[in-house]
């Protein structure tokens, strides 16, 4: 009969097994396949974007070579080079910034016809070995309509927002981006400063840069046109971002689970392109497989659930019960019985005793020898404890060295005579492992009967306090509590009295 039914058990628990991984694969592998193309899709977006801001980039490095090899740029020579940084590629803006000590503005002012506008003294660079600089917007054309004010004189460097990047860009020899912030042309954008240094110079070292810095090309870049750029390509309803420090900066923020993401370098910043495609494969056959392998999975648990039902029962309430080290019963299960057992009592109006018994010296063991071999010890001493109680006794181990008895319809003239053998028992116990010195116990005893109203957390104390007197006589020995030498006190233990 079990065999059939572990059988049949088998059966079905490899359909719906079978079932299930079906149904997983089916699954992954249409995610995995939408995952790649999600993510090819993005890189492919992002590539578009990042080569068109590349090919300004590259227009501003060939600007700044010109403006290197002039002596001093006209307002006529800045247009036509202009016209063609703006025809071309991503910029909706460019300017030439140019580097003006300080004790050079009044020049500036009067070559140019306009006073520079200051912002912060952010602008002066004040590092070890420069000079005070203004950092005015010299020349600037726009894509915009001819209605916006061109914001000439204008101290770029001390705007905190762009003086990290002029300050990158002037020292390194490079392109530097700043973050998307609101442009002075209008909109929200990205500038990119390129240095430009006196034609023929040394520029090896950051001292020489800082020498004979002339100015910076300049192009800004809207968000949203590179944006647009990465994202033309995408299908219509696909979800796209484009984030700076975690934060979108273009697009609606996209949940990042589910989603593909690629990184946009401009010049020496990196911004990150996310993008969800909403047309994710449905779970269609896979649900249905799943559900037919999980159906097969309840009915299986439905049978083993009726078939072990007890069993199960019968063994939470015996692990619940049991001491794991020794299999004797544990602290809770005792309580429990030493309860029913003075019920018992009560009704039949019978003696019985209750034997606490500890182990002399045992922390010894598990600090010379180590816990291991204290456990072993005390698993044996459990099983030389079984051999000297009946079964109608109560044998609990309550935690660590400490052991306690229940010896129902037992007077204490009986109980004496146990609690001795148990003793003498315990000293003769030769252990398994080498080493271990002698082990012996020290016990104590508290009788209870029908005319006791104590309660078993008194009796408890009892016999605690009489097992504790033992051990003030010396170990190895057996004492029966006595209300009138003994106080029923753990760590209040005076003598006792031998009622041998």
């Amino acid at each position: 009969m079990r065999l059939r039914f572990w059988l049949g058990y088998a059966a079905v628990a490899a359909i719906a097994a079978g079932s299930v991984v079906w149904a997983l694969v089916l699954h992954t592998n249409e995610n995995d396949a939408f995952e790649r193309q999600q993510r090819d899709l993005t890189l492919r977006a992002a590539n578009q974007a990042e080569a068109l801001a590349a090919l300004s980039v590259g227009q501003l490095a060939t600007a700044a070579a010109f403006f290197q090899t002039k002596d001093d740029i006209t307002q006529r020579e800045f247009d036509i080079l202009a016209d063609t940084l703006l025809d071309t590629g991503a910029l909706t803006a460019a300017a030439f910034v140019e580097a003006v000590p300080k004790e050079e503005r009044a020049e500036f002012e009067r070559r140019r016809g306009l006073p520079i506008v200051e912002r912060r003294q952010l602008g002066d660079f004040r590092v070890a070995g420069d000079r005070p600089v203004h950092y005015p917007l010299s020349f600037a054309a726009t894509k915009l309509d001819a209605g916006v004010a061109t914001p000439y004189g204008y101290d770029v460097g001390g705007d905190r927002r762009r003086a990290p990047a002029i300050r990158r860009a002037r020292d390194g020899g490079r392109p530097a981006a700043t973050y998307a912030m609101r442009l002075p042309l209008g909109g929200v954008g990205i500038n990119v400063f390129h240095p430009v240094y006196a034609g023929g110079a040394a520029i090896e070292t950051r001292a020489q840069r800082r020498r004979t810095l002339i100015g910076f090309a300049t192009g800004s870049f809207r968000v949203q046109s590179l944006a647009s750029a990465a994202t033309e390509a995408l299908p219509g309803d696909t979800e796209a971002a484009l984030l700076e420090r975690g934060e979108p900066v273009a697009g609606d923020a996209v949940p990042r689970e589910g989603s593909a993401s690629a990184p946009i370098r401009i010049a020496d910043r990196t911004w990150l392109l996310v993008v969800r495609d909403p047309s994710r494969p449905g779970i269609g056959l896979s649900l249905l497989l799943a559900g037919i392998g999980l159906s097969l999975a309840a009915l299986l648990a439905a049978l083993i659930f009726v078939w072990s039902r007890n069993e199960r029962m019968r063994e939470l309430q015996r692990q619940a019960g049991q001491d794991a080290l020794t299999g004797l019963k544990n602290r809770r299960r005792f309580q429990e019985d030493l309860s029913t057992e003075m019920a018992r009592s009560r009704r039949e109006r019978a003696e019985s005793a209750l034997l606490m018994i500890d182990l002399d010296n045992f922390k010894r063991v598990n600090d010379t020898l180590g816990h291991p071999v204290g456990d072993r010890l005390i698993a044996e001493i459990a099983g030389v404890l079984r051999g000297r109680t009946r079964e109608t006794d109560v044998l609990a181990r309550l935690g660590g060295d400490e052991f306690a008895v229940v010896l129902p319809r037992c007077d204490v003239a009986e109980a004496r005579s146990v609690a001795e053998a148990i003793a003498t028992a315990v000293r003769e116990h030769v252990a398994e492992d080498e080493g271990i010195p002698p082990i012996t116990a020290s016990i104590g005893i508290a009788i209870f009967d029908g005319a006791s109203a104590i309660s078993a957390v008194a009796l408890v104390a009892d016999a605690d306090a009489a097992m504790y007197t033992a051990k003030d006589a010396g170990r190895d020995a057996v004492r029966v509590f006595d209300p009138h030498t003994i106080r029923p006190a753990p760590h209040s233990r005076p003598g006792a009295t031998d009622s041998a």
